[in-house]
């Protein structure tokens, strides 16, 4: 083999190496993408971090009773629940896709909406007053509207994410996806206070969609089939609400994704949860907890 064949056949060689290298690298990172796809979005139906019946023996887990079953735009990226007189008030998300809304509990009906800027990504909504606060996920800004018309009062601006927020009938109440809580003055949405959310073994993180509900929150974790309940006062967990096969087998049949929107009718005493993308919203009523 002569010098000038031996320098051809290393520089293929070479060129032959490097090429593989990048097919490989390129094979690791679609592995990796898809396993951050299926680990870090799918739907997990364990209890949020080490939280199960055998470690946290003194919080009680709570089972579920379904008492009527209601229909549900299978569109709606639901971000945010809640209910008065009568109708369902929703937000939901995606760029391009936000809304708010008053539905029609019985029926479905979409009565009014109101879209969101295209780059806006819709989240938490709570009823305060005689307007409906909205948030929205990154962009730092939250809305007040008139609640009978959708009328745009007001904008107001916040440090974190926003992501569920509720009203105790004093204050607003914000979640960010973490394990801590803020606490909002309704008229000034200044913080005036915070509280992290706390279990046996810990925070208690992904706090998503609020709802107040008896005297606790009720917060939606994200990526769980979970609902906590929380003590709005020390922010230790007092409950956890299993709500493991509510959807059936048939109704994810279609794309659907997680369980997120809890909302409750303080004067007939009625909880409803549904979730992004789900056909139905359920009234459920919570069973003792098992032992």
């Amino acid at each position: 083999m002569t010098k000038q064949t031996m320098k051809l056949f290393l520089v293929i060689h070479t060129q032959r190496v490097f090429f593989l290298w990048l097919l490989l690298l390129g094979l690791a990172g679609i592995l990796l993408a898809i396993a951050v796809l299926t680990n870090g979005c799918a739907l997990t139906t364990d209890p949020p971090g080490s939280v199960d019946s055998t470690t946290s023996r003194d919080i009680p887990f709570y089972g579920y009773k379904i008492v009527n079953i209601h229909p549900h735009d299978r569109n709606a990226f639901t971000q945010g629940l809640t209910f008065e007189n009568g109708f369902l008030y929703e937000g939901t998300g995606l760029r391009g896709h936000s809304t708010l809304r008053r539905v029609e509990l019985e029926t479905g009906n979409i009565l009014k909406t109101r879209q969101l800027a295209e780059q806006l990504f819709g989240e938490g909504i709570t009823i305060y007053k005689n307007q409906i606060i909205q948030l929205t996920w990154q962009s730092n800004t939250g809305f007040v509207y008139d609640k009978e018309s959708f009328e745009l009062l007001q904008k107001f601006n916040y440090s974190t994410e926003g992501w569920g927020i509720t009203y105790d009938g004093k204050h607003l109440i914000m979640s960010d996806g973490t394990s801590t809580l803020y606490y909002l003055d309704p008229e000034t949405f200044s913080e005036i206070g915070r509280i992290t959310v706390s279990d046996d073994n810990g925070p208690v993180s992904r706090l998503n969609e609020l709802e107040y509900v008896q005297g606790e929150i009720y917060a939606n974790v994200w990526l769980t089939d979970y609902i906590v309940r929380i003590s709005p006062v020390t922010g230790h967990v007092i409950g956890w609400v299993n709500l493991k096969g509510i959807l059936s087998s048939e109704d994810r049949d279609e794309v659907i994704d997680v369980l997120n929107g809890i909302a409750y009718d303080a004067q007939n005493d009625r909880l409803f949860i549904t979730g992004k993308l789900w056909p139905k919203v359920f009234e459920i009523i919570l069973t003792p907890p098992h032992q």
